[in-house]
């Protein structure tokens, strides 16, 4: 059984949670229940086979090593109410689309 790095409230309260694809085996294993603001952070850029783990787990999107990040910045300061965000700043070098959804 996985060691509890964050309780399954803390999960669920968090405004958004970030999972490394390779620790997907630990947190199938914990039963985590489904929730709005999980994504998938895929090390490998070459592996399709991330798509079909992030739909098992309900993820909102995968994002992919050497991705333009924009897209994580924006939904960061979304997700932590953040006020004070140079938005010019965080838009700039790419655009802010967010990634393909988990479902594709």
């Amino acid at each position: 059984m996985p060691s509890p790095l964050f309780s399954t409230e803390e999960y669920q309260q968090a405004p958004l949670v970030l999972l490394d694809d390779r620790s997907y085996t630990s947190f199938t294993l914990r039963h985590m229940p489904h929730r709005l603001g999980l994504i998938i952070v895929a090390a490998d850029p070459d592996d399709s086979t991330v798509y079909h783990r992030a739909v098992a787990i309900g993820a909102e999107a995968v994002l992919r090593a050497g991705q333009d990040l924009s897209w994580l910045h924006l939904r960061l300061h979304s997700a932590t109410d953040c006020r004070y965000a140079h938005w010019e700043a965080l838009l700039t070098g790419g655009p802010a689309d967010p990634p393909p959804p988990a479902t594709s």
